[in-house]
């Protein structure tokens, strides 16, 4: 996602650093950065902010971290969570890249990944969330049997993940081919979501565990 650049945004996401992460002040203490002690799931790539903020809405007893390498799709994010006045979100200024450098073994509880930049070249494969080196981290960060959700409206993007997390030996609790077609409940639309369902896409969704 790539928004027009503000040159003001790093000092708007610093004065609100009691929600944003953005000089990596909480890294390998992220527990600290919430009030509460409780479940953490993340999301890698948080859109607008929608997914997250609903999520944490209707889970107050979990707590969610937003994970952004757009400083300026970062200031939106923040605003929703000013708006609702959410205290179980904190959100990171982050290359997910990163993550296995940023957090600690076993500290994650979930892991959502919704409408990746797909990187369609082939030799940019690497960089796909869903690639082997992400697995990886993913496995590293989360607890046993964790789940990892991905939800995307690409077909190859979803079938290159399914060939991935298959080669990792990861174990698919849920597939959908059509996650409109009969949609489960408790599905929260993301921005993306809504635009591509209108013009007619497919969602692809999988839970998969390693």
């Amino acid at each position: 996602m790539r928004m027009r650049n503000k040159p003001w945004a790093i000092d708007y996401l610093e004065s609100n650093d009691h929600i944003v992460d953005v000089n990596n002040t909480y890294s390998k203490k992220i527990k600290e950065f919430f009030s509460t002690v409780q479940p953490i799931h993340i999301e890698v790539g948080t859109g607008m902010g929608t997914f997250i903020t609903t999520l944490a809405q209707n889970n107050p007893d979990i707590n969610y971290v937003g994970i952004e390498i757009d400083k300026n799709v970062m200031i939106r994010v923040t605003e929703k969570v000013l708006e609702l006045g959410l205290t179980n979100v904190r959100l990171l200024l982050l290359d997910a890249n990163k993550l296995m450098e940023y957090f600690n073994e076993n500290e994650i509880d979930k892991v959502y990944l919704n409408f990746s930049d797909p990187w369609p070249k082939t030799r940019h494969a690497k960089r796909r969330l869903t690639h082997s080196n992400f697995l990886s981290s993913y496995k590293q960060l989360l607890k046993e049997h964790s789940i990892v959700e991905f939800k995307t409206d690409n077909r190859r993007l979803f079938e290159f993940s399914l060939m991935s997390m298959n080669a990792y030996g990861m174990k698919f609790n849920n597939l959908n081919l059509d996650v409109h077609d009969d949609e489960p409940e408790g599905n929260i639309r993301t921005e993306y979501e809504e635009k591509f369902s209108k013009r007619g896409h497919k969602i692809y969704w999988i839970q998969a565990s390693f």
